[in-house]
């Protein structure tokens, strides 16, 4: 009667021996099995920047839209208020003088900026 002995591992899983079911069984510890070739992390790096650049434009975009709109708002305001202020003038005045410091205004904004 000879007694063979396996060396393999069991197939099926049964209870652990310290009774813990509820974890994960353990794998074997391998430190190498992480590391990627410099090619690898170099590829990954490069489509990272790739990302960030893209993501940098996109805000630099919505940013820009976002100052154009402020812009537009504040030159409405002030043309809003520019005619409010020639409309009080106009009751005071006469019309042809209106016109006359308007346009005088003008030429000093013109030569001014």
């Amino acid at each position: 009667m000879s007694t063979a002995v396996s060396t393999a591992a069991p197939t099926s899983t049964g209870m652990r021996k310290n009774g813990k079911n509820w974890h994960d069984t353990k794998k074997a510890f391998r430190p190498n099995a992480g590391l990627t070739s410099y090619e690898k992390r170099k590829q990954i790096q490069d489509q990272q920047k790739a990302v960030k650049e893209l993501e940098r434009e996109m805000k630099e975009e919505k940013e820009a839209e976002r100052q154009s709109h402020i812009q537009r708002i504040k030159d409405k305001r002030a043309a809003k208020e520019e005619k409010a202020r020639y409309e009080k003038m106009a009751e005071k005045m006469h019309a042809k003088r209106v016109e006359r410091l308007k346009r005088r205004e003008k030429r000093n904004k013109l030569l001014n900026s």
